[in-house]
């Protein structure tokens, strides 16, 4: 029987909460499907700066360097905002991210047809929307180099400061997120958008050429297409369905992901991976988190809703383990949980449903899974 190694970081807030009722879920697999996780525990950004004085160890670092596939919670809170920069709970997940070179950051956008209504489209613009955005993740604006704020006495701005971030993308970078993009619409519809500005800006110039590079030599069989990220914008709230999957860099890839999430409904259904290259076992490195954050306001309060994290080890399933048909499985579980009516304080609408806790949530899932 083969064994599938995850390190789980439920981290600060809600996150211990949600990631409770993702272990219900993987004690229905084992128990009920036959599967054998390896699962281990460890802390992330404020937990662990209570602990060691770091957002995150050496120890756990190295640990997630060794497992299949990580899932984390959440981080964060008020308890931290005033920490120095270099240690605040989110240097925590963006060194995950850096040491395990997790390049493509992957945000699916499904509306499920019982929270169609609670998007802020009409329904009939949203009604089976499902698309996935992939964004890269290790470069771009965000981390090239030069930047930071400095003294500038440029004419018409005398004593004052300039602050200054490199959008900076290699062929190599651009490549192997085009490749990971194309390799996931061969799965899905085979239909690629990829999204830039090259329109007035030279590296956006060189994202669509390696994008058409790597279409016409390694898969011309995807449909691809070039849009500007600011036209991108526009048609995902105009005419989301006609999208697929769309790659893009960055700061972009930032942006269009959470204007995507919110023609969904709540961005507690939310999941998102961040993939990086094969290991020696031949699986991707790779990280799994809700989308949502750590909800100071209600954490403690069984009021938290768990599916985004549940979603989110849903994917591990698909993308880190190859067991699509379980990822299937649980996908139809939460779907039919929601066409039930039952619900986390953040999905009741007027129609009403059955309000539900945390804890009641993931009940309610995990019994679903024998039927779905």
């Amino acid at each position: 029987m083969t064994t599938y190694s995850l390190l789980i970081l439920p981290g600060d807030g809600i996150g211990p909460e949600v990631m409770a009722e993702v272990r219900k879920v993987i004690g229905w697999f084992e128990t009920n499907r036959g599967l054998s996780f390896d699962v281990s525990e460890d802390l992330v950004g404020g937990a662990a700066y209570d602990k060691h004085g770091k957002p995150l160890a050496d120890e756990t670092m190295a640990k997630a360097l060794e497992v299949d596939a990580v899932l984390l919670g959440a981080v964060g809170g008020p308890a931290y905002d005033n920490l120095d920069f270099s240690v605040k709970p989110e240097r925590g997940l963006l060194r995950l991210r850096k040491e395990m070179d997790l390049f493509a950051n992957l945000r699916p956008a499904q509306c499920f047809d019982a929270l169609a209504d609670f998007s802020s489209l009409k329904r009939d613009v949203v009604a089976g929307l499902d698309i996935l955005i992939v964004r890269e993740l290790t470069s771009g604006v965000y981390f090239g180099q030069p930047r930071g704020i400095s003294a500038d006495d440029t004419p018409g701005n005398e004593g004052g400061r300039v602050g200054v971030n490199t959008q900076r993308y290699t062929s190599g970078e651009i490549r192997r997120v085009a490749r990971a993009a194309f390799e996931l619409a061969r799965k899905r519809n085979n239909r690629v958008c990829s999204m830039e500005k090259a329109n007035v800006m030279e590296s956006g110039i060189l994202w669509r050429e390696e994008v058409q590079w790597v279409h016409d030599n390694e898969y011309p069989d995807v449909e691809l297409s070039h849009m500007y990220a600011d036209n991108g914008a526009m048609q995902l709230v105009r005419n989301p369905r006609q999208f697929d999957v769309i790659v893009t860099d960055n700061l972009f890839g930032d942006i269009l992901s959470d204007a995507a999430a919110m023609l969904t409904g709540s961005l507690g259904m939310l999941p998102s991976a961040s993939l990086g290259a094969p290991m020696e076992n031949g699986r991707p490195r790779a990280m799994y988190e809700p989308v949502h954050g750590s909800a100071p306001d209600i954490t403690g309060q069984g009021k938290a809703n768990p599916i985004a994290c549940i979603l989110s080890f849903a994917m591990a399933l698909r993308y880190s383990y190859g067991l699509g048909d379980e990822a299937d499985r649980l996908e139809r579980a939460v779907e039919k949980v929601l066409a039930d009516g039952v619900r986390t304080g953040d999905l009741m609408g007027p129609e009403g449903g059955t309000p539900v806790s945390t804890s009641q949530m993931g009940d309610a899932i995990v019994a679903a899974l024998a039927a779905a």
